[in-house]
This record gives C-alpha cells, sequence and structure tokens, in this order.
C-alpha cells in the first residue's frame, strides 16, 4: 500500500456556516418559484379553487417528516443522513437503498433544474429566440451545472453566500407578484375579473377523494428538498441541533409562501386560466407574469430563474454528501469518500454526482423531450420511499423512548409513523397511476405500462444490481448490525 493510500482524508470543514445558512440552502434546495410554477395548474386542474388547502395538507407529512430528520440528526450527525439512519435502523441492504434513492433523485433532476433556470434567464433577458434553440439550452444547460458543481467544490461557505442572494431575489420576487395578483383579483381587475379569497379555499377535502390524493403527490414534490440543511450537519454550527430545526422550519416558511402565493394565483387567474394551462406546466408563470405585473413581467422571470439556478446547485448537496457517507462505510468504492484538502469539500462525489447528472440529461433529451419530463414524474416514487424509509427508522430507532413520556411518544414515534404512512400511501398511488400510459406525457407504454413507473422501478432494480456487485467485491459494510438510541454511531 503506498503512502498515499495511507494517508487519512481530510474532514469536511467544520462550522463553515451557520444555522441562517442552513435554512437559506434548506429553502433553496426546494426550488420554490420553480416548483410553484411546475405544480399550482395542474393542482388547479384536479383540485380548483382548494389548491392552498392541498398545500397545507401537503405540508402535514413533510413537517413529521422533517422532525424525524432533526431527532435521527441529534443521534446521528451524519452528511449521509437516510443512508446512516436506516442502516442503524432496519441493516445495512436498507440503508444501502435508502442512499441510492436519494443520490438518484438529484442525477435525475439537476440537468432539468439547469434548463429551467437557463430558460427564464433568457426569458427575463428578452432573448426568446435563444430560448426557442434546443441545441442552445441544453449546451448552457450543461455548463450551469459544471459551474453549479464547481462553486459545491469551491467550498460551503462560498456556496451559502451565492445561495443568499439568489433566495433573496426570489423571495422578493414572489412577494412582489403575489401582493400585486391578489390586489388585483380582489378587485376585479384581472383577464378574468378575479376571485375573492375564501377561507374554505383552505379545506382540502372539498376536492374529493381522487383530486386530493392526486394534488397531494404534486404537493409532496414541491415540499421536496428542505432535508439538503440536514445533509451540511458535519459543516454546521451547533452541528446536533442546528440542521434540524433549519430543515424543520424550511418547511414552515415554505407552507407560508406556497399558501400566499396560491391564493394569490388562483385570485387572480381563476380556475379556469389555471386548468387550461396545466399542461405548460413552469410556463403558466411566464403566462401570467406579464397578465400582473405587465412591463415588468421580468420580475416573476428572474424569481423563476434563480429558484431554479439556486436548486441546481443545492440538489448537488444530498447526493454528494450521502455518497460521501457511504464510500467512508465502505458501501461504495473508497475514492467517493474523497475530500479536497483544500476545500474541505468532497470533490470526487460532487464531480461524479454532476457527470452522471449531465449524462443522464442529455441522454434522455436525445431520446425525446417527453422522456425527460416522465424521468421527473418519475421522482415520486423515490422521493416517497426515502422521505417514509426515515420516518420509520425514527420510531424504530427511538423505540426504547417512546414510554418515557407523551412528548417522546409524539415526536419520536407517532409522528414520524403518521408521516411515513401518508408517504407510503402516496407512493402506492404512484405507482398505480404511473402505470397508466395515459399519464405519461408522451402517452405511450413502455412493457405495457406508464414510462415514468418504468424509469423509477428500473433506477431502483439498476441500484440492487450495483449493490450485490459490490458486496460481492466488498462485504465489510454488511456486517454492521441494526441498533437503537444509545448505541454509539459506528466509526467512519
Amino acid at each position: 500500500m503506498t503512502r498515499a493510500a495511507q494517508r487519512p482524508q481530510p474532514a469536511l470543514r467544520p462550522e463553515a456556516i451557520g444555522f441562517l445558512d442552513a435554512l437559506v440552502i434548506g429553502l433553496a434546495a426546494t426550488s420554490p418559484a420553480y416548483s410553484l410554477a411546475a405544480v399550482i395548474g395542474p393542482v388547479v386542474a384536479l383540485v380548483g379553487v382548494h389548491a392552498p388547502g392541498v398545500v397545507l395538507a401537503s405540508f402535514v407529512p413533510m413537517l413529521l417528516i422533517a422532525g424525524a430528520f432533526a431527532a435521527l440528526n441529534r443521534a446521528d450527525p451524519d452528511c449521509g443522513t437516510t443512508f446512516s439512519w436506516v442502516t442503524r435502523a432496519f441493516g445495512p441492504t436498507t440503508g444501502w437503498i435508502g442512499g441510492w434513492a436519494i443520490a438518484m433523485t438529484g442525477v435525475l433532476v439537476v440537468g432539468s433544474l439547469a434548463e429551467v433556470g437557463v430558460r427564464f434567464t433568457l426569458l427575463a433577458l428578452g432573448l426568446d429566440s435563444w430560448e426557442a434553440s434546443t441545441p442552445l439550452v441544453v449546451a448552457l444547460s450543461v455548463l450551469l451545472v459544471v459551474l453549479m458543481a464547481a462553486l459545491c467544490v469551491l467550498g460551503t461557505e462560498l456556496s451559502a453566500r451565492v445561495q443568499n442572494g439568489l433566495v433573496l431575489a426570489q423571495t422578493v420576487a414572489l412577494a412582489v407578484f403575489a401582493v400585486v395578483a391578489v390586489v388585483r383579483g380582489v378587485r376585479g381587475d384581472a383577464p378574468s375579473g378575479g376571485l375573492t379569497p375564501s377561507w374554505d379555499w383552505l379545506d382540502p377535502s372539498g376536492a374529493g377523494g381522487t383530486a386530493l390524493t392526486g394534488g397531494l403527490l404534486l404537493g409532496v414534490f414541491a415540499y421536496w428538498g428542505w432535508e439538503s440543511a440536514v445533509n451540511l450537519t458535519e459543516e454546521t454550527r451547533d452541528p446536533l441541533r442546528a440542521p434540524g430545526r433549519a430543515g424543520v422550519l424550511s418547511t414552515v416558511v415554505l407552507l407560508l409562501t406556497y399558501l400566499g402565493v396560491a391564493v394569490a394565483v388562483v385570485s387572480f387567474a381563476g380556475t379556469g386560466f389555471l386548468a387550461g394551462n396545466a399542461d405548460e406546466e413552469e410556463a403558466v408563470f411566464a403566462l401570467l407574469s406579464a397578465q400582473v405585473l405587465g412591463g415588468w413581467d421580468w420580475v416573476v422571470l428572474v424569481a423563476v430563474a434563480t429558484s431554479a439556478v439556486a436548486s441546481t446547485q443545492t440538489t448537488v448537496i444530498p447526493a454528494s454528501r450521502t455518497a460521501l457517507s457511504m464510500a467512508r462505510r465502505a458501501a461504495l468504492p473508497a475514492r467517493f469518500g474523497s475530500v479536497s484538502q483544500r476545500f474541505r469539500t468532497p470533490d470526487v462525489s460532487t464531480w461524479w454526482v454532476a457527470a452522471v447528472a449531465v449524462a443522464w440529461y442529455v441522454g434522455v433529451h436525445l431520446v425525446s423531450e417527453n422522456a425527460l419530463l416522465d424521468s421527473i414524474t418519475a421522482l415520486s416514487l423515490l422521493i416517497a420511499l426515502y422521505y417514509a424509509l426515515t420516518g420509520l427508522a425514527c420510531a424504530w430507532f427511538f423505540r426504547r423512548r417512546l414510554t418515557r413520556g407523551v412528548r417522546d411518544l409524539l415526536l419520536l414515534g407517532a409522528g414520524p409513523l403518521a408521516g411515513a404512512a401518508v408517504l407510503l400511501w402516496l407512493l402506492v398511488l404512484s405507482v398505480r397511476d404511473l402505470a397508466d400510459p395515459a399519464n405519461s406525457y408522451g402517452g405511450q407504454a413502455w412493457f405495457g405500462v406508464g414510462p415514468p413507473l418504468v424509469i423509477g422501478v428500473g433506477i431502483l432494480l439498476a441500484g440492487v444490481v450495483l449493490m450485490l456487485l459490490w458486496r460481492r467485491r466488498d462485504a465489510r459494510f454488511w456486517q454492521e448490525r441494526p441498533g437503537v438510541a444509545g448505541d454509539p454511531p459506528p466509526a467512519s
């Protein structure tokens, strides 16, 4: 063995960021403006004026799972989050699958986020002809992914400073849009005449069973990403408490943001316009911005652009930190555990995530744009899976503490289990809905079912195959045994 091989890897830089930085990164990873733009039309098409109620209902399982993240992080502040915790609760095989699910969500979505950032930046600059050129947009999107990965490698502090500016820009832009939209809607100064907001809009049950479940599936996607704050636990000051609190608070801030914008959009545009343009996805904001703000429509375009650009960077964080954690435990090749001597960031895993994400984005884009959109739809399967695993792991890991008092029973047991149950229910519904080719973007079947289901299941099966191959080569990780609260974390 060479001296270089014997040299211990440097650790991630401790105390690189504070609580507010972690909160901002958690918010940025959800891409609030982009998420709203992508889901508001389809949600309104399903539930009408009860869209704000669905946003509220979707928040509940997210808050419960965020509580599970916070509790587990106090017991085991590991940057691998779900991977590490599920391994400790249920064993290496289940933990490996949880880590794979997190990593692959980043791979699936990073290129698409970059594309949205590029398209809306070009629209905001008035370069509509450039935005209409698919080869140019794809090339700029790849360049943006590389740039964001480079920022991640150059340092967590630098990443946090960039995110502070991007989140501030989209927050101000969304606030301006929401205030103007709701005022004009209430006054009736809107193309459709506007609607007056009502407390009944917050009742998700008014939408009916099938519509509600479909809306909840979209709502979960809108909240997804806040856990990036917890993936930075080893680089955050007060690592036992600050990252978990940042994750929980980010879900609350998202709720307030989503409710405000959802009410404003429905009030201004009405359900007919939004439902009629549901297939436009994020473009619905581009259509609305000119109607709401007139010549200031670039404000909303900037909001979506900065939102997508910010999320392009922060979505790399969970995947790269999870790969780092897995490599430290010998669940992946050791090279994925490399930490830059200079910048104290996971350099190899970050570049691998970026490279695979670019390859996926370009490769699927060459197949068809519908296939790329279907791959984003498949995210719901992976998201629901690893969130549910985390909730179950929390209740099982802390099982000996559940009888100590009502607080522990609710926060460590009942809450995480309830959140996991909702997400598992949504997972089953996703499988059912995505099996229907009519629910795919192209409307065509792959192997007799919808392409999103094929992509989601295919990615999980690919993970199982890779796991078995690596276990044959190096079985050290599979010698770990599940534990309970109070056990020391395994050595990295």
